[in-house]
């Protein structure tokens, strides 16, 4: 047992700084590795969602003091995330571990593709909300659709908030970037609590995605710190390397558990 929570502790120093040093959510890493190890996807997940509190916490907090982060804005993306991620443990319920591994997949490659061809996301010069009700409705209407798809795959929320946000209401990723991170907040807290409530995770995987959080960050302060230490081509193939093995490992549990291989 002891071996196991070194492991885990490492996991998550690894999640951290890959989290500081790209600014990727830590599931790319943790759901492979632990469905790698023999854990069912939904533990998976399950544990990359105790991990997130952790990480939104502590980045948020280092976002405000740094006044990078819009508090106004960030309630209401985070009360659409409290209720999207509200429906993790149904969405567990109803799919089969190869699809949500299947659907975990097409969300990395996508990831994957956007960083390879530099693609962003377009930027409205002039957004055509402006009203204040409006903008608050977008932002709760895009927590709600992030927390109901990406969280209940443990992927954060960056990739399908920022399309969002940026069309709709002209924020570049200065702004969007703390955003999504104080979204995972609630998010998170939602997800954990709506998988629990529907047995998908009990208290032994509450306590290993407690070892990853914690530990992870450590590794965010690390990866933070390593980033102003790395040229940007250094970062970019690093990256590359990261996104690859989480396409691999799990492309490769996928076909196990398929019986193709």
């Amino acid at each position: 047992m002891e071996y196991e929570i070194i492991g885990f502790i490492a996991l998550g120093l690894i999640s951290g700084i890959a989290a500081g040093f790209f600014g990727i959510g830590g599931g790319t890493i943790i759901v492979p590795a632990m469905f790698a190890f023999g854990l069912p996807i939904h533990h998976a997940i399950g544990i990359s969602i105790i991990q997130m509190v952790f990480s939104s916490i502590f980045g948020s907090i280092l976002n405000y003091k740094k006044n990078l982060l819009d508090l106004r804005d960030g309630i209401f993306i985070g009360l659409g995330g409290l209720i999207g991620a509200s429906f993790s443990g149904l969405i567990h319920n109803l799919l089969s571990e190869v699809a949500l591994g299947g659907l975990f997949l097409v969300l990395t490659f996508f990831s994957f593709y956007r960083f390879a061809f530099k693609i962003k996301p377009t930027i409205s010069q002039t957004p055509p909300i402006q009203n204040r009700i409006q903008k608050n409705a977008i932002l709760i209407g895009a927590g709600v659709f992030t927390g109901f798809f990406a969280i209940s795959l443990g992927i954060g929320g960056g990739l399908l908030i920022a399309p969002i946000l940026g069309y709709y209401l002209g924020y570049d990723s200065k702004k969007v970037v703390p955003l999504s991170l104080f979204f995972v907040i609630f998010s998170s807290v939602s997800g954990v609590a709506s998988l629990y409530g529907s047995g998908i995770i009990n208290h032994d995987i509450m306590r290993i995605g407690i070892y990853i959080g914690l530990s992870s960050i450590v590794g965010v302060s690390i990866g933070i710190y390593l980033i102003h230490k790395a040229s940007a081509k250094i970062h970019r193939i690093a990256l590359l390397w990261i996104y690859a093995f989480a396409l691999i490992v799990t492309s490769v549990e996928l076909l196990y558990k398929t019986h193709i291989l």
